[in-house]
């Protein structure tokens, strides 16, 4: 078992830290969204929207890697991830589409999840939707990978991060929403998770381990502002190093501060809040003078938000997620001495 495995089965670090970064990459993505967070010539929102999705992005590689590493079965990671993501994010697209009287080609584009290749089915409506389709992307490149050449395929993504690194490099992506233009974000996290697989061992854990979290973090904020020029291209990386750096180093301040119950609860129906959130403050919610708007209605529509992403969250994405659990684990044989007869009679499932 290596030692990511024997520290998250012995206790709650790993699960802890990760969470509270899941809780601070929707937080900074909902500011940016509903919030005026600065001036408008230092482009801050915008770069607190690049800098929750690069830790969404990398907390998703790097879980998604450390599943296939502890099970590799590829059938089962991919019904799994089915029932997480798309009870909610079908029944959101169908009724969008429904309100907007989308064409067939947004149709389309939506459910088949290449939206971010056909960016004039992107709406204010459905705006967060993107990113679904890089993870999808994701998923369904990861699950191939490992169905041909068994978790050994894992160690090919962090090559492929640098390769997609150096492609946006070459054609000045700092932050494109194609896949292949943003997919090393996903990738750095898939790094990170290979990295800890063998943990304590390497330089590279030897470095989480010696440099404090605060110098990533400084780095990570300066790599998402737009005005920061080549240094977005290692966002990636600083998103990796950051995370990696806190769950190597739990008794940190900030990693200590990650496990807040408050950002627990906000990861827990962060998906939910995610897919959701465009719909609580377009239309009437965004008209009005800016006081009216962000003093009055703000409020509302976060109020809202929550309520509706609690109740999608406990009532609606929990039936899939258990049921995805369900179809993929094993069915155990009695081990006890049973007649046919008894056999026959055991209820379906048993």
């Amino acid at each position: 078992m290596s030692a990511i495995e024997k520290s998250t089965s012995t206790d709650h670090t790993h699960l802890g830290v990760l969470d509270g970064w899941r809780g601070v990459s929707i937080c900074c993505v909902l500011a940016a969204h509903m919030l005026p967070l600065g001036p408008s010539n230092l482009r801050v929102n915008e770069a607190a929207g690049i800098l929750g999705m690069a830790l969404f992005f990398t907390l998703s590689g790097f879980l998604i890697t450390t599943l296939l590493l502890r099970r590799s079965q590829v059938g089962d990671f991919l019904i799994r991830r089915a029932c997480r993501i798309l009870p909610l994010a079908v029944v959101y697209m169908v009724m969008i589409l429904l309100i907007t009287r989308g064409t067939l080609d947004a149709w389309i584009a939506n459910l088949t999840f290449t939206l971010n290749y056909n960016e004039q089915f992107i709406t204010t409506w459905n705006s967060p939707l993107w990113s679904l389709c890089v993870e999808v992307h994701f998923y369904i490149f990861v699950a191939a990978l490992v169905g041909c050449l068994g978790r050994r395929g894992l160690w090919l993504l962090p090559l492929l991060a640098l390769a997609v690194t150096a492609g946006r490099v070459a054609t000045g992506e700092t932050a494109s929403i194609h896949t292949l233009r943003r997919v090393d974000e996903v990738l750095s996290g898939a790094t990170l998770a290979l990295i800890l697989s063998d943990y304590p061992a390497g330089f590279a854990a030897r470095v989480l381990r010696g440099v404090t979290p605060w110098v990533w973090l400084t780095l990570l904020v300066a790599s998402a502002s737009p005005l920061c020029g080549p240094v977005q291209y290692a966002r990636p990386y600083f998103a990796a190093l950051l995370v990696g750096s806190t769950l190597v180093q739990g008794s940190h301040v900030l990693a200590r501060v990650l496990h807040a119950r408050t950002l627990k609860y906000v990861a827990t129906i962060s998906f939910a809040l995610y897919v959701i959130h465009p719909c609580v403050y377009r239309g009437w919610m965004d008209e009005g003078s800016t006081a009216v708007r962000y003093l009055l209605k703000r409020p509302i529509s976060f109020a809202i938000l929550f309520c509706l992403a609690h109740l999608s969250t406990f009532y609606w994405e929990a039936r899939w997620i258990a049921l995805g659990k369900w179809l993929t684990t094993p069915r155990t044989v009695p081990t006890t001495t049973t007649s046919p007869n008894e056999l026959r009679s055991l209820p379906c499932g048993t």
